[in-house]
């Protein structure tokens, strides 16, 4: 009787079993054979990530607060000295009122009204509370606050009459884009930073609105817009901060 050869167990492959067991050198996977996590970037867990309680709404570079401090200290000086930029903005807003129907350019206008604005900020507080993201908006509520105590006296200094009412003073820089812009970026870091360009288009339509209805000047808008990224960058640090 022949007897039947028995299976030789398969070997394996140089370079292959190797480069696919857990936690094998040049395996290309994340894991470890103990379970903890590698010592990389990309293996750390990042907690607060995504829509997530804890996350920390995006801080504007360095560069960009920068040039918002330039931008916002050249247009100041501008307006008091009233220079050759000053009169510029002059002429480019009086070629720009009324080139839309009032009704849009009013309703455009209206979105950095404190009765608008305002709400919405409220309602991304609260829900950022419920979440238990309570510095948050504790931060954001105080950027909002800060939006009238850094305006104001900046209007009484500038004393910049406006595009239709020659006679008032008080226009430089613009409350409305400031409100605005406090307000829908603050609600967008609040609820999902999905929202921050919802927030850039109506912060843009806002100072459209103010520049063709001839409620401000543009360099009014500008300056504000400056503001704005001042103060959010304050805002955005201090909630990073105290999330850290």
């Amino acid at each position: 009787m022949r007897e039947t050869p028995r299976a030789e167990p398969p070997q394996p492959r140089p370079n292959r079993a190797a480069a696919h067991t857990t936690g094998a050198l040049g395996s290309g996977t994340p894991h470890r054979s103990d379970g903890r996590p590698p010592h990389t970037p990309r293996g750390a867990r990042q907690p607060g990530q995504g829509d997530r309680p804890g996350t920390t709404p995006p801080v504007p570079g360095r560069s960009a607060v920068f040039w918002a401090l330039v931008a916002l200290a050249v247009t100041t000086w501008q307006v008091l000295v009233h220079g050759p930029l000053a009169r510029l903005d002059e002429r480019v807003s009086r070629a720009l009122v009324d080139t839309v129907p009032r009704g849009l350019s009013e309703a455009a206008s209206d979105l950095g009204n404190m009765t608008v604005a305002l709400p919405v900020l409220g309602c991304a507080m609260a829900y950022a509370v419920w979440r238990g993201r309570r510095l948050a908006a504790l931060y954001a509520g105080l950027a909002m606050a800060a939006v009238p105590l850094l305006i104001v006296p900046l209007k009484t200094w500038t004393a910049r009459p406006g595009p239709l009412e020659p006679w008032a003073h008080g226009y430089f820089p613009s409350g409305h884009t400031a409100t605005a812009m406090v307000a829908y970026f603050g609600a967008a870091f609040l609820v999902s930073t999905r929202l921050v360009p919802v927030a850039a288009v109506l912060t843009a339509v806002t100072g459209t609105g103010l520049i063709l209805r001839g409620y401000h000047w543009p360099l009014d808008v500008l300056a504000s817009l400056c503001l704005g990224v001042l103060i959010l960058f304050v805002s955005s640090s201090c909630t990073r901060r105290s999330s850290g």
